[in-house]
């Protein structure tokens, strides 16, 4: 990965589908007068018209990655990034039963200053391809929080509405500026 601005801190938005992490990451942009690296899984789905295979989990990662690095320069202290190569793994394992080795280890490489998890709380809401059901999500959730806490990344769950959400990260993140 490219070198960053040393005072930029990254700051990884995880959570299932639906459950509000681009709104999340671009409101808190928006507070914080910075940049925010939306998911390019999203993307991909709008531009190919279907949902990616096995064999394209590991691109999707690094281009996630890739993104991140290409706004860093640009961020204004925080960096905020609609989820990570973790949750690329964790989505492959679920759908896949294997993350596999290359994707295994983009996803070892966390390097986020601090992590938010998104809770399923918000109304589910269908997007196209991309998002399957409550059941899935809710199954995503549990595996997204057993993961973060089998790997010791510390994390913060919020939940509520969006406002109360950056309220809850901006609280958290006063503590990261001391």
């Amino acid at each position: 990965m490219s070198a960053v601005k040393s005072n930029t801190q990254r700051i990884a938005i995880l959570g299932a589908e639906s459950s509000g992490k681009s709104a999340l990451a671009e409101a808190l942009a928006q507070r914080y007068q910075t940049v925010w690296v939306p998911e390019y899984l999203r993307e991909f789905v709008e531009t190919q018209q279907r949902v990616p295979r096995e064999s394209e989990q590991v691109m999707i990662a690094r281009t996630q990655l890739e993104r991140e690095d290409a706004m860093a320069p640009k961020a204004n202290e925080w960096l905020f990034c609609d989820t990570t190569p973790l949750m690329t793994a964790i989505y492959s394992d679920y759908y896949f039963s294997s993350a596999g080795d290359e994707l295994m280890a983009l996803a070892d490489q966390h390097h986020y200053d601090f992590t938010v998890v998104t809770a399923p709380d918000l109304p589910w809401v269908a997007d196209g391809l991309q998002r399957e059901s409550p059941a899935v999500r809710q199954a995503i959730h549990e595996r997204v929080l057993a993961e973060l806490e089998e790997r010791e990344i510390p994390h913060l769950l919020i939940e509520g509405s969006l406002a109360q959400r950056v309220e809850q990260v901006e609280f958290a993140l006063t503590f990261l500026m001391t």
